[in-house]
Parts: structure tokens; sequence; C-alpha cells
């Protein structure tokens, strides 16, 4: 299922938040994607309501299965564009803000294909 390009980013801010410091909650979102809170929320309960995340008691947000496959997916592509093109001479803020792009736009198929030619040929 294709979710928001933004809601995508989401997850993966939980994603890398989580693995920062494990309790994830609503204004560290806010604080890191440099959000307002009440756009965090209105995000927050779209994603809880279609299942790509849970919240407990204590307001924490932890991803489902479904949410953490996305999140996964899409940082490991920002990693990876981002590397390749600062490999490639362009400069990190850019290299960070294109791989931004980048990581939501390309296919599963095209990924693999580039990943595979970098990782096997270092051309680049």
């Amino acid at each position: 299922m294709k979710i928001q390009k933004s809601l995508e980013d989401y997850l993966e801010q939980i994603l890398i938040i989580h693995n920062q410091k494990s309790s994830v909650h609503a204004v560290d979102i806010a604080n890191g994607l440099g959000f307002s809170k009440p756009s965090v929320s209105v995000a927050v309960h779209k994603l809880q309501k279609n299942g790509y995340i849970t919240i407990n008691e204590n307001h924490e947000i932890f991803l489902t299965l479904k949410g953490r496959k996305i999140a996964e997916k899409i940082y490991e592509r920002h990693l990876f564009f981002s590397q390749w093109l600062v490999n490639l001479g362009v400069s990190l803020e850019i290299a960070l803000k294109d791989a931004c792009e980048i990581e939501h736009v390309i296919s599963e198929e095209s990924f693999v294909a580039i990943k595979k030619l970098y990782y096997n040929k270092k051309l680049y």
C-alpha cells in the first residue's frame, strides 16, 4: 500500500528517534521534523488509524510491523542516496535534501538495481 510522502517522513522520523532514545513522543517528532505540534498530532492520528503506529498510555509512539517496514525502507534509501550523492561530489546539504526527495519516488526495482551496481562495481 502506497502512503503519502509526508506520512513516510513521519514514520522515518519515528524510527530515527526510536533508534536514538527508544522512547518517542509527538514533541520529539515535531522537533525532529521542524513541524508544529498540531500538525504532528494530525499526522500521528492518521498513522495510528491506518495501523502504522500504536500509542501507549504514556503517549509513547511505537511503529507497528507495517509501519516499521515502510520506515526502514525509506531510511535505507535516504542513507544510501545521501552517501551516493556525496561520493559523486554533491555537497552534504544538497545531498541530504535531494536524498529526501529521491527516497520517496524511486521504484523498488530501480533502487535494487542502483544498489547492486554501486556495491558490485563501485563506480561512484
